[in-house]
This record gives structure tokens, C-alpha cells and sequence, in this order.
């Protein structure tokens, strides 16, 4: 009875550890998303407060399994074998949020989206299409600069200026149409709208005739935005007092369901 209360506790001690280090893998995962996907032991040493020679472990063992690669100048990559996981993920994320994005259409009238921040670029993981013969279209799956379109200001929003500033100078800040905005201070000006009034704005910015009202979805597991996006004579001043509300709550009521399904 003895070797077996042991060998009881020593591999309780193991699953310990074991579920130790897959939080730690984890964290490091999310460190290297936030830093741009690309970085050094020493940098996740300093935000992690984990030695280096933990790291130096943790991060061979992704490397082995293909979560992340070494790049020849020896800094860490976020590896390909994320992509897959990513795109499942975003896929059952959508799927989820489609039911809410039908509740937009039904209550506007006007063509949802559902829309992710995937590393610098914004990518459309949903979409319930207008009734109206004249609507928006926006295939699934399209990936889009975030500083032309109204998920892309909502989901910038709560980013410190710092950030979005090296995020703009990564992707460049191409104009879409002659109202794109193409200076990062006049898009941080944007985003401070966006923070004062609750609701972000891409007026004719992506798309010529089109306008997009955006919000973000509070405590999304990853940076969510819905919107809803149609015909400029259709999307008026007038139309956003009555529509805007309607987006906040259903992106309330999507969070909470969210959350839900996070504690299941």
C-alpha cells in the first residue's frame, strides 16, 4: 500500500507540472502574438519573469511540434502548424456569432459581418447577407487592412498609440478610395472618436458608396468586431442613431454567450 500512495502522489506531482508547463507554453504563445509573432528568449524572459533556461525548454518542444519555428537570426517564430488550429478556431467562432448576425439583419435591414484582428491584418469570419436586392458582400475568409474599414478602427481602439502606430508601419497605410484615411494621426484621431462615441465609422473608406458601422465585442477570447454595412443612401446620420444601439447590445448579448461557452 505504500509504493502505491507514492506512486499516487508522484503522479499527481507530474500532472502538476505537466499542466504547469502547457499554461506556461501557452502564456509564451500569447507573448509572441502580442510582441508580432517574432522573438527573442531574452524579451520573454523580461515579460514572462520565467528563466531563460525554462524557456529555452518550453520553446524547443514547439519547435518540435511545429507551433513554432527558429528563424536563422535565432529569434522565435510563431510556426505554420497555428494556422490551422487558428482558422478552426475562427471558422467555430463564426459559426457561433451567426445567429446574432441574423438578428442585425432582421433589426437594420442591412448586410452583418463578423470580423477578427488576425496578427496585423483584419479577416471576416462570418456574414449574414441583406434581403434588400441592392446589398454589401464581403466573402468569408477576405482579409483587409485594418486602417480602411470600421472593424479594423473598433478593434484598434482599445490599442495603445504606440502599438497601432508600429502596426500601421508594418502594413503601410494604402488609400482604398480618396476617403481612406492615410496618416497614422489621422486614424488615431479616428480611433479617439470611436472611444468617445462607442461605435466606429468607414464612410465610403473601403469601398465607394458603401458605409459600415462597427463595434467591438467586449471580453471576445480573441480581438471581435461586428458590424453591419450597406448602401450610403441607405446607412444615413439618421439610420446610425437608430442602428447603433442595436449593434452594442447584440454585441453584448454575443460576449455574454461567449463567455458561456468558454466555462463549459
Amino acid at each position: 500500500m505504500p509504493t502505491s500512495s507514492a506512486s499516487t502522489t508522484d503522479t499527481a506531482k507530474s500532472n502538476g507540472g505537466g499542466v504547469q508547463s502547457l499554461e506556461r507554453a501557452f502564456d509564451l504563445l500569447e507573448r509572441m502574438a502580442d510582441a508580432g509573432g517574432e522573438v527573442g528568449l531574452s524579451e520573454l524572459s523580461a515579460s514572462s519573469g520565467l528563466p531563460l533556461p525554462t524557456i529555452h525548454r518550453l520553446m524547443r518542444t514547439l519547435v518540435a511540434c511545429g507551433y513554432v519555428r527558429q528563424q536563422p537570426n535565432r529569434r522565435y517564430a510563431l510556426g505554420p502548424r497555428l494556422i490551422r488550429l487558428g482558422e478552426s478556431a475562427s471558422r467555430l467562432l463564426g459559426t457561433w456569432a451567426r445567429p446574432y448576425l441574423a438578428r442585425l439583419v432582421e433589426e437594420t435591414g442591412e448586410t452583418s459581418n463578423m470580423a477578427l484582428l488576425d496578427g496585423d491584418e483584419i479577416v471576416y469570419v462570418a456574414q449574414v447577407p441583406s434581403k434588400h436586392s441592392m446589398r454589401m458582400f464581403t466573402e468569408v475568409g477576405r482579409r483587409v487592412l485594418p486602417h480602411s474599414t470600421g472593424v479594423g478602427k473598433a478593434l484598434l481602439a482599445s490599442f495603445p498609440p504606440e502599438e497601432v502606430r508600429a502596426l500601421l508601419s508594418r502594413t503601410g497605410m494604402p488609400a482604398a478610395t480618396e476617403k481612406t484615411i492615410t496618416t497614422a494621426d489621422g486614424f488615431l484621431a479616428a480611433l479617439e472618436d470611436v472611444r468617445r462615441t462607442g461605435y466606429a465609422v468607414d464612410d465610403n473608406e473601403q469601398e465607394v458608396g458603401v458605409r459600415c458601422l462597427a463595434v467591438s465585442v467586449p471580453d471576445s477570447p480573441t480581438a471581435a468586431a461586428i458590424s453591419i454595412s450597406g448602401p450610403a443612401g441607405r446607412v444615413t446620420e439618421a439610420a446610425t442613431e437608430k442602428i447603433v444601439p442595436v449593434l452594442q447590445q447584440v454585441a453584448h448579448e454575443l460576449s455574454e454567450a461567449l463567455a458561456a461557452q468558454n466555462q463549459t
